[in-house]
């Protein structure tokens, strides 16, 4: 996973591309547990890149794209919220959750 800024985010969004934003603060231990768990799924996809945004130096994305708690992970598609996720049940929850969006990318769907 990398670590973005907010204008980092901006400007990828502004280009349209796809982008999986892992939101978490700090001192949050779920966001932790959540973290381990998408670097798992990230290595079982790789065609997936997560990015980060530690949502206490980026409350205008917070209040831009209405996060309600965290962690969560939101999904753009062509700078559009297409998918917000905040339940991270298990590791094959969340690979079930974004398996679909590997098929997207390589064009199967």
């Amino acid at each position: 996973m990398i670590e973005l800024n907010i204008e980092e985010i901006n400007e990828r969004l502004t280009k349209r591309e796809d982008l999986f934003v892992f939101i978490y603060t700090p001192l949050c231990g779920t966001c932790t547990v959540a973290k381990k768990m998408l670097e798992v799924v990230e290595e079982m996809l790789p065609m997936i890149k997560i990015y980060t945004i530690n949502i206490n130096q980026a409350p205008t994305f917070a209040q831009k794209w209405q996060v309600k708690s965290v962690p969560a992970l939101y999904i753009f598609q062509k700078g559009f919220s297409v998918k917000q996720i905040y339940a991270f049940h298990s590791i094959m929850h969340v690979h079930q959750l974004l398996l679909p969006y590997t098929l997207i990318k390589k064009g199967d769907i």
